[in-house]
């Protein structure tokens, strides 16, 4: 029987989008939605500003063991939109009674290269605005608009999230099964562990994913 409880987790790669203003392929990248659990699920993508992206299926389906790409696009790269935080919020959705048990927040930066290389050289700009948000802002997070272009995928680089769950993985999978051992405590049931696999197998395909 499934989780009702509003705390499954919900795995989302990457945990923050980097936009580049002068690198246009930057401007489409791609998040990958996983569902490890052996029931079918549903997801919606929010935004704190949605007007400035693009999302491609921005609510859809995921199949039981089973991951899905959106594609996220940055629709105002200009330099007055460089350094301002903006969140995206991916809701996991029960696909029967569609309430949302589970939620993920991706953080999204524009950036400008030429402002980046000249803050490390000291120099300081009087003409670009630098916007900042504080953990003790609120953000209003909106329904993406309906896409129906598809957009072309860029790829990302493993984080340190991503390392700490493959990590937890591989010790869960190494920890004795359930009924073999003299340590009760340390049992791990084999649908725990078959979903530990799975998890562990759908990183690993990220991080070998050709760029």
């Amino acid at each position: 029987m499934q989780p009702r409880d509003g705390k499954v987790p919900f795995f989302v790669f990457p945990s923050s989008l980097t936009f580049y203003l002068e690198d246009r392929t930057s401007h489409k990248q791609i998040l990958t939605l996983y569902n490890p659990y052996e029931f079918p699920i549903r997801f919606k993508v929010l935004c704190t500003r949605s007007k400035n992206y693009s999302v491609v299926d921005s609510e859809g389906l995921i199949k039981s063991l089973n991951r899905i790409d959106i594609v996220v696009r940055h629709n105002a790269p200009t330099i007055a939109n460089c350094g301002v935080i903006d969140k995206f919020r991916i809701q996991m959705i029960d696909a029967t009674t569609r309430q949302v048990i589970g939620k993920k927040d991706v953080i999204a930066t524009l950036i400008s290269e030429k402002q980046s290389n000249q803050i490390n050289n000291g120099e300081i700009f009087k003409n670009i605005p630098l916007h900042t948000v504080s953990h003790r802002d609120s953000f209003s997070y909106r329904s993406m608009p309906e896409q129906s272009q598809a957009l072309q995928y860029s790829s990302s680089t493993p984080n340190i999230e991503v390392i700490l769950i493959a990590i937890a993985c591989i010790i869960i999978l190494l920890l004795p099964t359930e009924g073999l051992s003299f340590f009760p405590q340390l049992q791990i049931s084999v649908n725990f562990k078959l979903i530990c696999s799975y998890v562990l197998g759908l990183l690993t395909m990220v991080v070998l994913r050709p760029h």
